[in-house]
């Protein structure tokens, strides 16, 4: 039915009959996607297989992601290391406080300790150098 209307308004249009029939039947190997002989360019063809979003177009090669940190070493910091025992130390030893479970949970940056049942955490954070 949808194609009688279709041939009638293109009829009306001034079309013959078959001149109608032609165009429905190369709209329906558009819509398909088959290869077709264009009128353009070959640079307008490409600008136009791009703005069609054609699957002559190139796909693009997924993102590959290297999570392997194993080959990347950060440099040590013994004086961070060196505070951050010092202060786990002195909580264990010499706090006013009396603090459970002193943890010290990355040996550069942070302890974690418990006062009665209230959970803390102590990061230490070495500031850069200004610049000049």
């Amino acid at each position: 039915m949808a194609e009688d209307k279709r041939i009638e308004a293109a009829m009306k249009l001034g079309m013959s009959r078959e001149d109608a029939l032609a165009m429905l039947a190369e709209d329906k190997r558009i819509d398909r996607g088959e290869v077709m002989e264009w009128d353009l360019p070959p640079e307008e063809h490409k600008k136009a297989m791009k703005y069609a979003n054609s699957d002559e177009k190139k796909k693009k090669a997924p993102t590959a992601y290297n999570f392997d940190t194993s080959g990347k070493k950060r440099k040590e910091n013994p004086t961070k290391a060196g505070i951050i025992a010092e202060l786990a130390k002195f909580l264990t030893e010499n706090s006013e406080y009396a603090t459970e479970n002193v943890e010290i949970t990355n040996k550069e940056r942070q302890i974690a300790f418990k006062i009665g049942d209230t959970g803390f955490e102590l990061t230490l954070v070495q500031k850069r150098k200004p610049k000049n």
